[in-house]
């Protein structure tokens, strides 16, 4: 039997312990490494080159959107499956668009969670029902309401109160490119500066704020 070769990257041992014992109960499925951030995944990835990654967004040293977006620059036939807590647009939509074939929540059973890997293997798209119905939403909303993973990403950094500065810094833009994308989110929500942005995109949940 041809097994699925999987990578773990969460940054909680217990969760990658219970991920492991679960998934290594499959005769199809073989653990071969875990990594507790993203850089560290992506340094095992491309060492090991699993057919999938089951990939957390929120781990410290780097993301798992960036860690996400280096995976599938350098190994474009690695599936990465995101498997988080988190379901708003402001996690979803950056993680989609930097390359994860599926994107499922930490509450899925077992057997939905064993199925969505073998899916994901064959590089068939597998969404959780609340992501994929934030998703449908969003494709229906009109267009000014749609803001890019970008202006998202800058938006964030607002709402953590950033400056212009520190953006283009973190983002490595301009200033002027930065200014830009304030320009055109404050069009798309219908407002005129950051802090009414900020409020309307956490109203709508296009936005976090960690606790």
């Amino acid at each position: 039997m041809n097994k699925i070769r999987l990578v773990i990257a969460d940054d909680h041992l217990v969760v990658r312990d219970g991920l492991r014992g679960m998934l290594e109960s499959q005769p199809d499925f073989e653990v071969v490494a875990e990594a507790s951030d993203g850089l560290e995944a992506v340094r095992l990835v491309n060492d090991l080159t699993p057919e999938v990654v089951l990939m957390d967004l929120r781990m410290p040293v780097m993301d798992g959107v960036t860690a996400i977006r280096e995976i599938k620059t350098n190994q474009l036939d690695i599936q990465v499956l995101v498997l988080t807590t988190y379901d708003s647009d402001a996690d979803i939509l950056p993680a989609i668009e930097a390359g994860a074939t599926g994107y499922l929540l930490k509450d899925t059973s077992r057997e939905d969670l064993y199925a969505a890997i073998r899916a994901t293997a064959r590089g068939e798209s597998v969404l959780a029902p609340v992501v994929a119905a934030k998703l449908i939403g969003r494709m229906r909303a009109p267009a000014e309401e749609q803001l890019t993973s970008r202006e998202l990403e800058v938006l964030q950094l607002v709402a953590e109160g950033a400056s212009n500065r520190d953006i283009a810094g973190q983002l490595h833009i301009s200033q002027a490119t930065v200014k830009s994308h304030l320009i055109h989110i404050f069009g798309k929500l219908g407002v005129s500066d950051r802090t009414a942005a900020v409020t309307v995109a956490l109203k709508r949940g296009f936005l976090r704020l960690d606790q």
